[in-house]
């Protein structure tokens, strides 16, 4: 999928320097060989608009340019190179940002950071509180990003390991952090409980006991544990991002909460109300709603928690014939491990011995165990049901399927859902907008009190609201009301937390999703393509008939069928033999086996040749059809390869051997119909089988015959008939294709080449997937759309309220402090969704 970034490269003096015209870059090149290389590396360098000067340097494999204009585009440079058939190595760095508290935050983190030369991209998530960045390898470093996170006003946490305590809690950072925001609120209230008592009896009974001076000196002392101990945090957060031309959620609350607390030691000089414990109270709110919201994230971040304790801890392996019990971390490849009944299989291997029933729903979704025998795979941390397994470990660590269901979940939830693009452009100028709005509600109530009054006099039927106040205080009150109820906190909660909450829920059933931007295509597709063998079918030849003359018996046909074959490589003979090893048919002796190749196969079988393979072979030996024209004629009709058995001289059976179709392709089809989508096929296949199967199935649009290079063409041709296409597919030769479909899914059973090329992995081979992941798509974008909706229209509805002043500032923190909650509330009812 491609991703159209917008990042520039600049001169390190540009922002100091009016007069600097040009700049340097030096650029890494892989895949230089000669002289005529770096003539056309240099070529596609020059023919960008505003590169002068260019070097390359074969030795070093660079090349460095002048850049005459600034504001050239790092990915045009990349892409020019790329042309030319040569590449620039990129790399991808993960950092923990902290101070992030709103969507302002996240857009001044992605600016610095794009800001640094290199950076081809960056993508900030305020739910997760990372920032993924893709730049040239070498280009800047982790020093780099420090500097430019801290310029915007934040801060880069330490890499550090998750630590396990004496009594194996593992040290979870969201864990932390709930505890510290539950520390702060229950501090906040300790202080802020005595005020709202205080203030009761003030407000409803008019006594300031035990007297006004003490009642205000009152207010004002308990208010300042609130404001500068436990709240310190934002004040500190809001004044760094003011210090560095910047404005978020902590500026606002911190202007807020400090014009209220002005007030009280101003109350003693000027004819205006305490709203000192006010201040108390909203950030009391405040640190309130960010303790809920905290929790909130918390459990939509859980999927990955989930997956990281689903390892086991321990391995029991066999060395020198004695078990012995190691650390998980350990093992290696190659160890032999022991399995008993309950015990969860410390990680990915092939089953050397045993055989046992293996729940593999943590990987794959599916709630039934399947049986594993000798020679199959089997997925770290799936649970051994019955039987005792000796399992050869295949992959460790980093390398297992666990570990990199977790990088592909941890990946997707870093992303941007392209919509997002509009809800960062409306955060770019929001807290501005929102400063300006209130002092605009500052003066438009001292210019303009009998107007204003006039207004707020519609609200009195509301209990907080007091038209008798004296306009200083109620054009404070607007001014306060306005920045706290404004802070853009949904916003930037809206679709991370949407986002984290799907891709978890798809990891959890099998369905891996690589990028936010594979979730809003996905949704939108309107058909489906499918790759036919592998896909729509098994990928395997399997004996579906046996039908035998009048005087032989069926299973004693698979006897002398298999007898001959159990001596053949070739894949229908292959077929056959495991049709007689699953009927539980025992095979015969055979003797003087000779393969005619493209025809079939001889042997010896009791004294009697037998011959079994096509209608070629029985001609060249003689040997007549005896009336199986009409059972040779169906299978045909029937797309089946039709395998002929003669006994001696006389043919007694023809078995139909046919790529079977999945248990629910015709299911997943229907449903995709169901759900308004169109279906195609293609497959290389010829027209009658790919004919047969569609018919089974139930595909709209069938294209045979085509070769590997062509998808790709055949799949532009429908995007331009049908719009949206995802391809799904699962071999070497779909990988091309499932690139250019605007979604590409691939088998979880396929090639790791296909995998790598697609936009969605599905971990089950089945295709009832293909209609979950879009169920999930949709699923998820709906929230999405929901969250981005009621954030937009809280700041709408409520911002004019508080200008005229029928918000109490208590209560505009509250309606803020709900608004985030509520959106990342509503992000986590997508579990209820069933997929």
């Amino acid at each position: 999928m491609k991703h159209n970034h917008e990042t520039l490269i600049e001169s390190p003096d540009q922002e100091n320097s009016e007069s600097t015209t040009a700049s340097e870059l030096t650029l890494p090149v892989e895949g230089m060989n000669c002289a005529s290389c770096v003539a056309h590396v240099e070529k596609a360098l020059q023919g960008v608009d505003g590169v002068g000067d260019t070097r390359v340097n074969l030795a070093t494999g660079q090349a460095s340019l002048r850049l005459d204009q600034p504001g050239i585009k790092i990915i045009d440079l990349v892409g020019a190179v790329q042309k030319a058939g040569y590449e620039v190595p990129l790399e991808t760095a993960v950092l923990d940002i902290e101070g992030m508290n709103c969507a302002s935050c996240v857009n001044h983190v992605d600016k610095a950071l794009k800001k640094l030369p290199g950076v081809i991209d960056a993508t900030v998530n305020l739910a997760t509180e990372k920032a993924t960045v893709t730049f040239v390898k070498g280009s800047v470093g982790r020093r780099d990003f420090r500097t430019a996170v801290e310029n915007a006003g934040y801060a880069l946490r330490e890499e550090a390991a998750e630590t396990t305590d004496a009594a194996g809690e593992t040290d979870d950072p969201a864990e932390r952090k709930i505890a510290a925001a539950r520390f702060k609120m229950i501090a906040a209230w300790a202080f802020t409980g005595p005020i709202v008592l205080w203030m009761c009896l003030e407000m409803f009974f008019g006594i300031m006991w035990p007297n006004a001076v003490i009642f205000h000196l009152g207010m004002i002392a308990l208010s300042l544990p609130v404001l500068f101990w436990v709240g310190r945090s934002t004040y500190r957060a809001g004044l760094v991002s003011l210090r560095h031309g910047n404005a978020n959620m902590d500026t606002l609350i911190a202007l807020g909460t400090g014009a209220s607390l002005l007030t009280g030691p101003a109350s003693f000089f000027f004819p205006i109300a305490n709203y000192a414990g006010v201040a108390g109270m909203i950030m009391a709110f405040h640190l309130t709603g960010r303790y809920v919201e905290e929790t909130a994230k918390g459990r939509a971040s859980q999927a990955i928690r989930k997956l990281l304790e689903l390892g086991a801890k321990t391995a029991r392996v066999l060395k020198d014939g004695a078990e012995v019990e190691i650390s998980i971390d350990a093992l290696q490849p190659g160890d032999l491990m022991v399995v008993r009944p309950g015990e969860k299989i410390p990680t990915d291997g092939v089953v050397e011995s045993g055989e046992s029933a293996v729940d593999e729903s943590m990987a794959t979704g599916e709630s039934m165990p399947v049986t594993r025998r000798p020679g199959d795979a089997v997925i770290g941390a799936t649970l051994n049901q019955e039987g005792l397994l000796q399992v050869r470990a295949t992959k460790v660590g980093k390398d297992t399927f666990l570990a990199n269901v977790i990088k592909l979940v941890e990946a997707a939830q870093g992303t941007r859902v392209p919509i997002q693009a509009f809800a960062d452009r409306v955060t770019a100028v929001f807290v501005p907008a929102v400063l300006g709005i209130a002092l605009l509600a500052l003066l438009l109530w001292l210019v303009f009190p009998g107007m204003m009054q006039q207004l707020l006099q519609y609200g009195s039927f509301l209990p907080w609201v007091n038209p008798n106040l004296g306009v200083l205080t109620l054009a404070l009150v607007a001014l306060v009301a306005v920045l706290v109820i404004a802070c853009p906190c949904a916003l930037g909660l809206a679709t991370p937390t949407a986002l984290m909450v799907g891709t978890g829920m798809g990891a959890q059933n099998g369905i891996l999703i690589r990028s936010g931007e594979a979730i809003q295509q996905l949704k939108d597709v309107k058909a489906v393509i499918f790759d036919k063998t592998g896909t729509i079918t098994r990928g395997k030849p399997e004996v579906t008939d046996i039908i035998t003359s009048k005087i032989t018996d069926p299973r004693r046909a698979l006897q002398l069928a298999a007898s001959v074959e159990q001596g053949s490589e070739h894949p229908l003979g292959r077929a056959v033999v495991e049709k007689a090893g699953r009927e539980g048919v025992e095979l015969l002796s055979a003797a003087d086996f000779q393969a005619v190749r493209g025809k079939g196969a001889r042997a010896t079988v009791e004294g009697r040749v037998v011959h079994i393979g096509s209608r070629k072979l029985m001609e060249a030996a003689g040997i007549e059809l005896a009336g199986m024209e009409k059972a040779l004629s169906r299978l045909e009709q029937e797309a089946k390869t039709a395998v002929l058995l003669a006994d001696g001289d006389t043919v007694i059976a023809v078995l139909g051997i046919a790529d079977t179709l999945k248990d629910d392709a015709a299911s997943a089809v229907a449903e995709l119909h169901h759900m308004g989508l169109k279906t195609a096929m293609i497959t290389g296949d010829n027209e009658a089988v790919a004919r047969a199967i569609a018919d089974q199935v139930g595909i709209d649009y069938v294209i045979a015959g085509v070769l590997p290079e062509g998808k790709v063409e055949e799949v532009q041709k429908l995007q331009s008939q049908l719009g949206l296409v995802a391809f799904v597919g699962d071999g070497i030769n779909d990988a091309a294709a499932l690139t250019r479909a605007d979604v590409g899914i691939a088998i979880g059973s396929g090639t790791d080449i296909a995998i790598e090329a697609s936009d969605v992995t599905l971990v089950r081979s089945d295709l009832g997937g293909v209609v979950s992941a879009i169920h999930l798509s949709r699923a998820t974008f709906r929230k999405i759309r929901q969250n981005l909706f009621w954030a937009f229209f809280y700041n709408v509805a409520m911002i004019p309220l508080a200008v005229i002043g029928w918000m109490h500032p208590v209560l505009a923190e509250i309606a803020m402090a709900v608004s985030s909650v509520s959106v990342v509330g509503n992000a986590n009812l997508l579990k209820r969704v069933k997929i």
